[in-house]
């Protein structure tokens, strides 16, 4: 038989740490709560010293921002938990750090990350991926069910990561929807009409709960889900699959600022001329032949590499220069270049294109960095496709 517990610690007041500690009060439990910046949360009562925060709590919550911050409370607090004592951690952290705290705590351990920000934690509406061993999960079931709804796995290494990877798919969507705001900006369309069409498709539940972040006026004071948060998550994730994460590193250069709402990182503008402008110059020298373009576009130490004619060739810029003549190629009415992408960090940027000329598809890399006199693209690799 199960006993529901009466009294929850609730370690870190954070957004979400707060607005949890809040929902579980209004449900009826007595709840205390506890943050290392001393930050009061309102709703509930707190303390200064998180052992008395756990030493008479059934439930110990942990709601922290990362897995030291988690190993650094987990061992203030060790000694003062009782024997009976749930320590239920709804933290997103690495499996490994999950993994290794179910070990430590044994069968009193329950990790539960979230899925959801504020709203939903106000509302009682996360979904959270529950692990334990033995009976803990059923004695938690209370707790989080007045959270939210729970979905039973198997481990806290494969909760911790199935959370990295729902994150995952929401950073796609901000950047996809980042994207496709920027096409929409660049064709003329007013931001409102293009956030109703956006609505109806696939990226519509993310529009609709970040809405008031995207439109024309200035974006709520307070963020329900974070950039840096979500760049941390991403950081964590491909630190654990081994797989580089792009949204991870466009994420964490935001200039909208960690601190900001993820929607935020959905209105960043497309780059501007400047970092395009060398770009442009090598577009024009391919369309005209005439080297002084690539000149314009490249600075003087910068190499151009890739294979020809199954040789690795590495042409400093005068020898690439010398392969144009100054006029156009036979077919270049038939010959287009399209700029694929351009990420810019600061004063270096990445950028990809496509060139069809004739009979042959290149896909050019590009590194370019930012000096006093502007943009340069610094190196090329190319890929001709067969």
């Amino acid at each position: 038989m199960t006993t529901t517990p009466h009294t929850i610690a609730v370690l870190g007041l954070g957004r979400m740490g707060a607005a949890i500690a809040a929902r579980l009060a209004g449900e009826g439990w007595d709840v205390v709560g506890w943050t290392r910046s001393g930050r009061a949360a309102g709703a509930v009562r707190t303390t200064g010293d998180p052992n008395d925060a756990v030493a008479k709590a059934d439930v110990t919550l942990l709601a922290l921002y990362d897995g030291p911050a988690c190993r650094y409370v987990a061992d203030r607090v060790r000694a003062s938990l009782r024997p009976d004592t749930l320590v239920l951690n709804t933290s997103t952290i690495a499996p490994a750090e999950a993994a290794l705290l179910a070990r430590e705590f044994g069968p009193s351990y329950v990790h539960a990350p979230v899925l959801g920000s504020v709203p939903a934690a106000t509302a009682g509406t996360l979904r959270i991926l529950a692990a334990a061993e033995g009976p803990a999960l059923d004695r938690a079931r209370p707790v989080l069910a007045a959270l939210g709804t729970v979905r039973a796995v198997d481990d806290a290494a494969t909760a911790a990561a199935l959370k990295l990877v729902a994150n995952s798919s929401l950073a796609g969507a901000v950047l996809a929807l980042g994207e496709s705001l920027r096409q929409a900006d660049a064709l003329g369309v007013p931001r409102a009409q293009a956030l109703d069409v956006l609505e109806l498709g696939h990226l519509g539940g993310l529009v609709t709960r970040k809405r008031a972040f995207l439109g024309d006026q200035p974006a709520p004071d307070a963020a329900e889900f974070t950039i840096g948060t979500l760049a941390k998550d991403m950081a964590l994730l491909a630190a654990a699959s081994d797989v580089p994460l792009r949204g991870a590193a466009e994420l964490a250069a935001c200039p909208a600022g960690s601190d900001a709402d993820i929607a935020l990182a959905a209105t960043v503008p497309a780059p501007g001329d400047e970092v395009l402008a060398p770009l442009r110059a090598y577009q024009r020298g391919h369309a005209t032949g005439d080297p002084g373009h690539f000149r314009d576009a490249f600075l003087p130490t910068a190499h151009i590499e890739g294979l020809r004619d199954g040789a690795f060739v590495s042409w400093r810029l005068d020898e690439y220069c010398a392969l144009f003549g100054g006029r156009p190629a036979p077919d270049e009415p038939a010959r287009s270049r399209r700029i694929d992408s351009v990420e810019v960090r600061g004063t270096v940027a990445t950028a990809t294109m496509t060139l069809r000329h004739g009979p042959d598809t290149f896909t050019d890399l590009f590194l370019l960095v930012q000096g006093g006199d502007g943009w340069r693209i610094a190196n090329k690799v190319y890929h001709r496709h067969p």
